[in-house]
């Protein structure tokens, strides 16, 4: 059975940095691209972050652009998400998920949401 398990969470000053971690299990992760994305209360939930299979494609929501990096070890079957310079309006439960297929986009991911399963999820709260 597919699983994603995030975690890294926690609280964090403005301007801080976290870096999360999402381990598979039920699957060999380079199968499908991988996200992180997020849901504030209220809010819908929204792609901060895409990887390829290989590693070798990105996408990157404008609002996190040169300050969030995402990163995937297919040997540890790990992707991670470090982020820097954190805002208080970052504030959110913070999902790992696995593409729809095995031909997802990191753009029809992140964008249009193709995803087929996702993790429980990680609080990341921003606040001095």
């Amino acid at each position: 059975q597919l699983q994603l398990v995030e975690s890294g969470g926690g609280l964090v000053q403005p301007g801080g940095s976290l870096r999360l971690s999402c381990v598979a299990s039920g699957f060999t992760l380079d199968y499908y691209a991988i996200g992180w994305f997020r849901q504030a209360p209220g809010k819908e939930r929204e792609g901060v972050s895409c990887i390829s299979r290989s590693g070798g494609s990105t996408y990157y929501a404008d609002s996190v652009k040169g300050r969030f990096t995402i990163s995937r070890d297919n040997a540890k079957n790990t992707v991670f998400l470090q982020m820097n310079s954190l805002k208080p309006e970052e504030t959110a439960v913070y999902y790992c998920a696995a593409g729809a297929s095995r031909s997802t986009t990191v753009e029809r991911m992140c964008v249009s949401k193709d995803v087929g399963s996702w993790g429980q999820g990680t609080q990341v709260t921003v606040s001095s």
